[in-house]
């Protein structure tokens, strides 16, 4: 199984304050993301990432971001073992993102 990487909320907050290029793929259902998008995220349903996979950049940096950090791991996991070089996991998913780096952010 590859090995990924994680990242807490608060070094993406950085990164992208820094105007970093990072992809970040939010892996939610559609009713989870109505409750609390995720600012600038691409939307693909985990269930929908193979079917899909053609949509993404195997050479860009991704973020994959769920609620708690669980389903986003395993599709990071996944788009590893599909060639993408640079994926990470958003540890404690946007729950923690809440939490940390934005509280206007709902929580559910």
């Amino acid at each position: 199984m590859p090995a990924i990487g994680e990242i807490d909320a608060l070094a993406l907050k950085e990164r992208r304050a820094r105007g970093e290029d990072i992809f970040v793929l939010d892996v939610r259902e559609p009713e989870e993301i109505a409750i609390a998008p995720f600012p600038g995220a691409a939307h693909i349903p985990m269930g929908d990432i193979p079917s899909r996979l053609t949509e993404l950049d195997p050479a860009r940096e991704t973020i994959v971001v769920c609620h708690h950090g669980v389903r986003s791991a395993q599709v990071a996991i996944y788009l590893a073992r599909m060639g993408f070089a640079h994926v990470l996991n958003l540890a404690g998913g946007i729950d923690a993102w809440s939490l940390d780096a934005d509280p206007t952010t709902p929580r559910y």
